[in-house]
């Protein structure tokens, strides 16, 4: 007499356990390279010069061009429109 189906179903051997535990973190490390911090930066829309307070005067010794952010010749990574070189945001970070 032939076993009830609820058993084979419930009858797993090691291996395939294993097996099965190494592809779930093998599909969750491709994940992983898939949200790289370059593509989730590419990904996030810029910020607007109002939300960020930007003037085109320096703050002090705090200026667009010397800031981590800055793209030559008038550009920024996060903030939005033309930005002036000795220009100022909230957003300002120093280079490094």
């Amino acid at each position: 007499m032939p076993a009830p189906r609820t058993a084979l179903r419930l009858k797993r051997s090691r291996r395939s356990v294993l097996w099965g535990a190494v592809l779930a973190l093998g599909g969750g490390a491709l994940v992983g390279v898939g949200l790289s911090p370059a593509r989730v930066e590419a990904q996030t829309p810029k910020r607007t010069q109002k939300v960020v307070q930007y003037q085109t005067t320096p703050k002090g010794r705090s200026r667009c061009d010397n800031c981590s952010q800055w793209q030559a010749p008038s550009s920024c990574k996060i903030v939005q429109g033309t930005i002036a070189p000795a220009g100022w945001c909230s957003a300002y970070a120093p280079k490094s």
